[in-house]
């Protein structure tokens, strides 16, 4: 991964951890706890693929393994986010852009489920008490709601990441390209007329040269 992917990956997935310990587990919501963090891996994996995907994954999930209250062994969640990345990053189109919001919502839906009986298999308590039905049912209605505020702005500002310029060129790619799709408004006819102007003015220093050479 880029350096520029890692710090935006870290920053959002921080500020996720953050507002779902301190703001969404706090709602006491009926059932599972909006997974804010899952929502963000979904996003990022969307964008870079299913590699970054699951080292996201891994890291995101660890963090919210060790965030208090941490009442379990750490590395469950750091499991289960990393193959929940790493699937979603399956679904990344060549392209790099999905054009329907179906994807994105059957993602959602899938990895809801996936990771609630995935955290089940691996020691979760919450599962016991609820009841597997319902916590089923509640984390994927409350990460299909909150889906549509999260995926598409954090898929958005990735994509970012992937069109910079600087990036492209240092992957060996077209500077030019980079640029022109990037929008900084640069047109190839102003390219090229920019190059006939520096050629005229090389030639006529040239000729001045000349000339001067001859006059001695």
């Amino acid at each position: 991964m880029r350096l520029n992917r890692i710090l935006l990956s870290t920053v959002l997935v921080v500020v996720a951890l953050v507002v779902q310990v301190s703001v969404l587990a706090r709602l006491q919501l009926p059932g599972a706890v909006p997974d804010l963090v899952l929502l963000v891996v979904l996003a990022l994996a969307f964008v870079y693929g299913h590699v970054s995907g699951a080292l996201i994954g891994f890291g995101a999930g660890l963090l919210a393994d060790l965030a208090p209250p941490a009442d379990h062994a750490a590395g469950r969640y750091a499991l289960v986010l990393c193959l929940i990345g790493y699937l979603a990053g399956l679904a990344k189109p060549e392209s790099g852009q999905l054009k329907s919001a179906m994807v994105p919502m059957i993602g959602v839906v899938a990895a809801a489920i996936g990771s609630t009986l995935l955290y089940a298999m691996v020691g979760d308590t919450a599962a016991r008490h609820v009841g597997l039905g319902s916590l089923l049912f509640t984390a994927a209605v409350y990460d299909l709601l909150l889906a549509p505020f999260v995926v598409p702005l954090v898929m958005a500002i990735a994509r970012r990441t992937v069109n910079d310029p600087l990036s492209d060129a240092s992957g060996g790619g077209d500077v030019a390209a980079g640029w022109l799709a990037s929008g900084t408004g640069l047109r190839i006819g102003s390219q090229r007329g920019g190059l006939r102007v520096k050629a005229a003015r090389s030639r006529a220093a040239r000729a001045g040269r000349i000339k001067g050479v001859k006059r001695l």
